[in-house]
């Protein structure tokens, strides 16, 4: 009997997913399970490496990019196992990863859902957990949030050595029991990239099923190596995906707050870095580039929020 299906969305993150795979049977313990693999399209030759290095895994094969959650949503209609395990490709397992997150969810029948802990590669924490999003949330600094209020939002700056409920975790590696999802439904297709595992952990809490942060489970997460290199396209998909929360869970009026903050930090943000590139002599590629980034973002905004500046383009 199946216990847990691993379950990871490809995209031209060949070498990543060798490693991840690798770490996943190393680690694999007593746990039974099966590993279901759809590739969106990839380009770099993944399909045919999965196919001659790993021909155990269930492999999908998309002709397209279909964004994570309907990639997710694949897996899922033919997975067996009683709980999900969903894993980014640029995670490595550390030992026994597998197995605490499943030993604390057979402990606790409420909780719909569980994150592990990431790490950066050094072995520092990154942040695992996000509150669901509110205004004070998207538009000022989380990272100072969670140094003010740790009560209210917790995140990386904070020890814990214990399981704690959160509002949403991050998605690179999560156990998601297959009862809450039967009851909450599959993950939202509209979300092409981002936030669909938030919105899924705040229907979860509203049909009553927990989520917990697990910090004994531990993963490597080498953050946003598989869409670094369209990054403008990428922070489009960000600004979709949030608006889309707030869209359905908000109200309109809050949309609206959102997008006019947004924009005027945009604004901001614009005018500071192209002044500091102006007495610089545009010298330093970091400043270029986030110029760059802000000027996209602006131009995305102006042209009333088109789909094909993000990455769901591929998918048309």
């Amino acid at each position: 009997m199946i216990e847990v299906s691993i379950i990871i969305v490809n995209l031209n993150g060949k070498d990543y997913l060798i490693n991840c795979l690798m770490s996943i049977f190393q680690n694999q313990g007593k746990v039974a399970q099966e590993i279901i693999i759809v590739d969106n399209g990839s380009q770099d030759g993944s399909v045919d490496e999965l196919k001659k290095s790993f021909p155990s895994v269930f492999l999908i094969e998309n002709k397209i990019n279909t964004g994570f959650s309907k990639g997710v949503n694949q897996g899922i209609k033919v997975a067996s196992g009683e709980y999900l395990l969903l894993l980014n490709p640029d995670t490595q397992l550390r030992e026994e990863s597998i197995e605490n997150l499943l030993f604390f969810m057979n402990k606790n029948p409420d909780v719909g859902l569980a994150g592990a802990q990431l790490l950066n590669e050094d072995g520092s924490k990154q942040n695992s957990i996000a509150n669901f999003p509110s205004l004070v949330t998207e538009l000022f600094n989380k990272s100072l949030l969670r140094w003010l209020f740790p009560k209210y939002f917790p995140g990386k700056e904070q020890e814990y050595t214990e399981p704690i409920e959160v509002d949403s975790v991050i998605g690179a590696c999560m156990m998601v029991r297959r009862k809450a999802i039967e009851e909450v439904g599959l993950l939202d297709e509209d979300y092409f990239l981002f936030f669909e595992e938030t919105d899924w952990c705040y229907r979860m809490k509203k049909a009553g099923w927990k989520v917990y942060h697990v910090p004994q489970a531990q993963v490597f997460h080498f953050q946003g190596k598989s869409v670094e290199k369209e990054k403008e396209r990428a922070k489009v998909e960000y600004y979709r995906s949030r608006y889309l929360f707030f869209k359905k869970h908000r109200g309109n009026y809050q949309f609206l707050l959102l997008v006019l903050g947004l924009v005027v930090k945009l604004l901001i943000e614009f005018s500071f870095i192209g002044i500091t590139n102006l007495f610089t002599l545009f010298k330093f590629q970091k400043l270029r580039k986030r110029f760059k980034l802000y000027t996209y973002l602006l131009w995305w905004h102006l042209k009333g929020c088109p789909e094909g500046m993000g990455l769901k383009m591929d998918s048309d």
